[in-house]
Protein backbone atom coordinates (compact mmCIF):
# COMPACT_ATOMS: atom_id res chain seq x y z
CA UNK A 1 0.00 0.00 0.00
CA UNK A 2 1.58 3.38 -1.47
CA UNK A 3 0.02 5.57 0.72
CA UNK A 4 0.62 3.65 3.77
CA UNK A 5 2.63 5.63 7.10
CA UNK A 6 3.46 2.10 9.29
CA UNK A 7 2.36 -0.63 10.57
CA UNK A 8 0.34 -1.81 13.93
CA UNK A 9 0.10 -5.03 15.95
CA UNK A 10 -2.92 -5.18 18.17
CA UNK A 11 -2.47 -8.43 20.53
CA UNK A 12 -6.48 -10.04 21.07
CA UNK A 13 -8.59 -7.68 23.04
CA UNK A 14 -6.91 -4.71 22.24
CA UNK A 15 -8.40 -1.61 20.62
CA UNK A 16 -7.46 -0.46 17.74
CA UNK A 17 -9.35 3.07 18.23
CA UNK A 18 -12.45 4.01 21.14
CA UNK A 19 -15.23 5.95 20.45
CA UNK A 20 -14.75 9.49 20.69
CA UNK A 21 -10.94 9.47 19.67
CA UNK A 22 -9.94 11.55 16.48
CA UNK A 23 -10.77 9.49 13.78
CA UNK A 24 -7.55 10.60 11.74
CA UNK A 25 -6.53 7.81 10.63
CA UNK A 26 -7.60 4.79 8.16
CA UNK A 27 -6.90 1.06 8.63
CA UNK A 28 -6.01 -2.04 5.98
CA UNK A 29 -6.37 -5.22 7.72
CA UNK A 30 -3.38 -7.37 6.67
CA UNK A 31 -4.08 -10.11 8.82
CA UNK A 32 -6.34 -10.84 11.69
CA UNK A 33 -9.86 -10.11 12.66
CA UNK A 34 -11.09 -6.80 14.17
CA UNK A 35 -14.60 -6.38 15.73
CA UNK A 36 -16.06 -3.17 15.14
CA UNK A 37 -19.11 -1.83 17.49
CA UNK A 38 -20.06 0.25 20.14
CA UNK A 39 -21.11 -0.35 23.82
CA UNK A 40 -24.54 1.49 24.29
CA UNK A 41 -25.16 3.34 27.60
CA UNK A 42 -26.20 0.35 29.32
CA UNK A 43 -23.16 -1.66 28.71
CA UNK A 44 -24.77 -3.87 26.51
CA UNK A 45 -22.48 -4.45 23.12
CA UNK A 46 -23.05 -4.10 19.46
CA UNK A 47 -21.29 -5.00 16.16
CA UNK A 48 -21.78 -3.79 13.25
CA UNK A 49 -18.54 -5.62 11.14
CA UNK A 50 -15.94 -8.24 11.61
CA UNK A 51 -13.24 -6.76 9.52
CA UNK A 52 -10.29 -9.02 8.25
CA UNK A 53 -7.60 -9.63 5.41
CA UNK A 54 -8.18 -7.31 2.70
CA UNK A 55 -10.80 -4.93 4.77
CA UNK A 56 -10.19 -1.44 5.45
CA UNK A 57 -11.25 0.10 9.05
CA UNK A 58 -12.20 4.03 9.20
CA UNK A 59 -14.25 7.01 9.32
CA UNK A 60 -12.23 9.46 7.77
CA UNK A 61 -13.90 12.18 5.87
CA UNK A 62 -11.43 13.33 3.31
CA UNK A 63 -10.98 17.36 2.69
CA UNK A 64 -13.20 17.50 5.50
CA UNK A 65 -12.64 18.93 9.20
CA UNK A 66 -11.59 15.68 11.52
CA UNK A 67 -14.37 13.79 13.20
CA UNK A 68 -14.42 11.92 15.92
CA UNK A 69 -14.84 8.37 16.34
CA UNK A 70 -18.44 7.29 16.34
CA UNK A 71 -17.44 3.55 16.87
CA UNK A 72 -14.69 0.94 18.48
CA UNK A 73 -12.37 -1.67 17.15
CA UNK A 74 -11.34 -4.31 18.97
CA UNK A 75 -8.98 -6.64 18.04
CA UNK A 76 -10.84 -10.78 18.32
CA UNK A 77 -7.79 -11.94 17.58
CA UNK A 78 -4.01 -11.02 17.10
CA UNK A 79 -4.22 -8.24 13.94
CA UNK A 80 -1.68 -6.12 11.91
CA UNK A 81 -2.89 -3.63 10.09
CA UNK A 82 -1.82 -1.19 7.75
CA UNK A 83 -1.76 2.99 8.95
CA UNK A 84 -2.80 5.62 6.72
CA UNK A 85 -2.60 8.95 7.94
CA UNK A 86 -5.28 11.24 6.82
CA UNK A 87 -3.28 13.60 5.41
CA UNK A 88 -1.98 10.59 3.11
CA UNK A 89 -5.09 9.71 2.04
CA UNK A 90 -6.09 12.81 0.78
CA UNK A 91 -2.95 12.98 -1.08
CA UNK A 92 -3.64 9.70 -3.10
CA UNK A 93 -7.10 10.63 -3.71
CA UNK A 94 -5.97 13.56 -5.25
CA UNK A 95 -3.20 12.48 -7.57
CA UNK A 96 -4.79 9.09 -8.59
CA UNK A 97 -8.58 9.57 -9.89
CA UNK A 98 -9.30 5.73 -9.87
CA UNK A 99 -8.45 5.61 -6.72
CA UNK A 100 -10.96 8.18 -5.50
CA UNK A 101 -14.22 6.59 -7.28
CA UNK A 102 -12.70 3.27 -5.56
CA UNK A 103 -12.62 5.37 -2.36
CA UNK A 104 -16.29 6.70 -2.57
CA UNK A 105 -17.82 3.45 -4.18
CA UNK A 106 -16.77 1.62 -0.78
CA UNK A 107 -17.71 4.53 1.21
CA UNK A 108 -20.99 4.09 -0.88
CA UNK A 109 -20.94 0.35 -0.27
CA UNK A 110 -20.75 0.67 3.50
CA UNK A 111 -23.66 3.26 3.79
CA UNK A 112 -25.68 1.14 2.24
CA UNK A 113 -24.83 -1.36 4.47
CA UNK A 114 -26.09 0.43 6.94
CA UNK A 115 -29.35 1.48 5.65
CA UNK A 116 -30.16 -2.18 5.13
CA UNK A 117 -29.11 -3.14 8.76
CA UNK A 118 -31.38 -0.14 9.90
CA UNK A 119 -34.39 -1.04 7.93
CA UNK A 120 -34.46 -4.68 8.83
CA UNK A 121 -34.49 -3.27 12.38
CA UNK A 122 -37.13 -1.26 12.31
CA UNK A 123 -39.94 -2.46 9.47
CA UNK A 124 -39.29 -5.83 11.22
CA UNK A 125 -37.94 -5.84 14.73
CA UNK A 126 -35.87 -8.67 16.43
CA UNK A 127 -37.01 -10.88 14.49
CA UNK A 128 -35.15 -8.71 11.51
CA UNK A 129 -32.46 -8.19 12.98
CA UNK A 130 -31.82 -12.18 13.86
CA UNK A 131 -33.13 -13.37 10.20
CA UNK A 132 -30.80 -10.43 8.71
CA UNK A 133 -28.05 -11.56 10.58
CA UNK A 134 -28.15 -15.38 9.94
CA UNK A 135 -28.52 -14.38 6.56
CA UNK A 136 -25.87 -11.88 6.06
CA UNK A 137 -23.14 -14.63 7.79
CA UNK A 138 -24.48 -16.84 5.03
CA UNK A 139 -23.65 -14.62 2.06
CA UNK A 140 -19.80 -13.84 4.40
CA UNK A 141 -19.23 -17.78 6.15
CA UNK A 142 -22.02 -19.51 4.43
CA UNK A 143 -21.15 -23.14 2.95
CA UNK A 144 -24.21 -24.29 0.37
CA UNK A 145 -25.06 -28.06 0.35
CA UNK A 146 -26.70 -30.12 -2.42
CA UNK A 147 -29.54 -30.00 -0.13
CA UNK A 148 -29.99 -26.53 0.28
CA UNK A 149 -29.09 -26.10 3.70
CA UNK A 150 -26.04 -23.69 4.78
CA UNK A 151 -23.29 -24.13 7.06
CA UNK A 152 -22.26 -20.95 8.79
CA UNK A 153 -18.39 -22.06 9.29
CA UNK A 154 -17.98 -19.62 11.81
CA UNK A 155 -17.79 -20.36 15.76
CA UNK A 156 -19.90 -17.99 17.08
CA UNK A 157 -21.68 -17.87 20.79
CA UNK A 158 -24.67 -16.67 21.43
CA UNK A 159 -23.89 -13.92 22.87
CA UNK A 160 -21.82 -12.74 20.23
CA UNK A 161 -24.42 -13.82 17.59
CA UNK A 162 -26.69 -11.60 19.67
CA UNK A 163 -24.55 -8.65 19.78
CA UNK A 164 -24.76 -8.73 16.12
CA UNK A 165 -28.51 -8.33 16.33
CA UNK A 166 -28.31 -5.46 19.23
CA UNK A 167 -30.63 -8.07 21.65
CA UNK A 168 -29.84 -9.25 25.12
CA UNK A 169 -28.73 -12.92 25.16
CA UNK A 170 -31.69 -14.30 26.60
CA UNK A 171 -33.63 -12.80 23.56
CA UNK A 172 -31.22 -14.32 20.90
CA UNK A 173 -31.34 -17.78 22.94
CA UNK A 174 -35.29 -17.85 22.58
CA UNK A 175 -35.56 -16.85 18.86
CA UNK A 176 -33.14 -19.55 18.33
CA UNK A 177 -34.77 -21.73 20.47
CA UNK A 178 -37.98 -21.65 18.38
CA UNK A 179 -36.17 -21.59 15.30
CA UNK A 180 -34.82 -24.56 16.14
CA UNK A 181 -37.98 -25.90 17.17
CA UNK A 182 -40.07 -25.30 13.97
CA UNK A 183 -36.82 -26.71 11.84
CA UNK A 184 -35.34 -23.98 10.38
CA UNK A 185 -31.73 -23.69 11.45
CA UNK A 186 -30.08 -26.57 12.86
CA UNK A 187 -26.77 -27.06 14.77
CA UNK A 188 -23.48 -29.14 13.42
CA UNK A 189 -20.78 -29.33 15.50
CA UNK A 190 -21.30 -26.05 17.48
CA UNK A 191 -21.75 -24.44 14.28
CA UNK A 192 -25.43 -23.23 12.86
CA UNK A 193 -27.19 -24.60 9.80
CA UNK A 194 -29.38 -22.46 8.37
CA UNK A 195 -32.19 -25.47 7.06
CA UNK A 196 -34.78 -23.34 5.40
CA UNK A 197 -33.39 -20.06 4.01
CA UNK A 198 -36.31 -19.01 2.05
CA UNK A 199 -38.53 -19.15 5.11
CA UNK A 200 -35.75 -16.17 6.55
CA UNK A 201 -35.96 -14.37 3.97
CA UNK A 202 -39.88 -14.38 3.13
CA UNK A 203 -40.00 -13.68 7.19
CA UNK A 204 -38.24 -10.26 6.42
CA UNK A 205 -39.63 -9.27 3.02
CA UNK A 206 -35.65 -9.85 1.93
CA UNK A 207 -34.59 -7.78 -1.19
CA UNK A 208 -32.15 -9.78 -2.35
CA UNK A 209 -29.39 -7.36 -1.98
CA UNK A 210 -25.82 -8.11 -3.79
CA UNK A 211 -23.69 -9.78 -1.07
CA UNK A 212 -21.77 -7.36 -1.05
CA UNK A 213 -24.00 -4.87 0.53
CA UNK A 214 -25.77 -8.54 2.26
CA UNK A 215 -22.68 -9.99 4.63
CA UNK A 216 -21.42 -9.03 8.39
CA UNK A 217 -17.84 -7.95 7.08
Amino acid sequence: MKASSGRRHIGKGEYLFREGEPAEQLYYVADGKIRVGKVTPDGRELTFRLCGPGDFIGEVMPYCSPCLYTVEAKATEDTKVAVIAKEALEEALYLNSDLAVAYMRWMGVLHQRTQSKFRDLILHGKKGALYSTLIRMSNSYGIRREDGSVLLDIELTNQELANYCGMAREVANRMLAALKKEKKIGMENGKIVLLDMPYLRNEIHCENCPADICNIE
